[in-house]
């Protein structure tokens, strides 16, 4: 096995599939566009792509946040050969899974692991591939550092729980409480009767209950730490 990481290395993955004519090429989380030239050395099967969603739906670089954001419950996979146009290729195999947790990283660690199950399981012997109807195509926008700020007085609780559950890991959920701009890790929806150590009033004046926090140079920690720390 030969992982390419950098751009660069495409050189060496030409080299590779000229001497092994056999050789598979899977591509996921590269983050470099394949040139044509590099695409035509693997026809006719293709390079064998991971995409996190039900394409043509969600093509482009943030599927699973787009995914979250919108309200979706349910998240897919799909297996494509590669194309020049971006997510744009026939599919070998797609499929959607109804149980995950509405947590980014479970997400993408079991799509991931779904993918790569397949594709160990059908390589030697893929079906033909689908091809996409563009017309029903969606697409997705690379995620911004600028994208982190929430606006909980003009936007209700469950869209600021969306944003929270998105934005983990990059670019985090940013907002200022005491003066210090803190990213939330963590957060439910007040329950009844509950009182809520560190409350955000959303618009539709629902209550969002911060349980953990990170504020700007400091290690994570939950509320009650927090307030102790800042409130005062």
């Amino acid at each position: 096995v030969f992982h390419a990481r950098t751009k660069e290395d495409l050189t060496q993955v030409c080299e590779l599939k000229r001497k092994m004519p056999e050789a598979h090429g899977i591509l996921a989380s590269f983050g470099v566009i394949i040139k044509e030239n590099v695409l035509e050395l693997f026809e006719p099967e293709g390079i064998l792509n991971i995409h996190p969603s039900l394409l043509p739906a969600y093509r482009g670089p943030s599927p699973i946040e787009s995914a979250i954001l919108a309200g979706d419950t349910e998240f897919s996979v799909s297996i494509m050969k590669l194309a020049k146009a971006m997510d744009a290729g026939p599919i070998y195999y797609q499929t959607t899974l109804t149980d995950l947790p509405l947590d980014k990283s479970a997400i993408y660690q079991r799509l991931a692991e779904v993918g790569a199950e397949w594709i160990c399981e059908n390589i030697d012997n893929l079906p033909t591939p689908v091809v996409q109807d563009d017309t029903r195509a969606t697409f997705t926008a690379k995620m911004e550092k600028s994208m982190g700020s929430l606006h909980p007085d003009k936007e209700g609780v469950d869209m600021i729980m969306r944003k929270i559950i998105a934005y983990q890991g990059f670019p985090k959920a940013k907002y200022a409480f005491y003066g210090k701009n803190c990213a939330i890790l963590a957060a439910h929806r007040q329950k009844s009767g509950e009182t809520v150590v560190l409350p955000l009033t959303c618009a539709d004046g629902q209550i969002l209950a911060v349980d953990r926090l990170q504020p700007d140079g400091k290690k994570p920690m939950d509320a009650k730490s927090f307030i102790n720390g800042y409130g005062k």
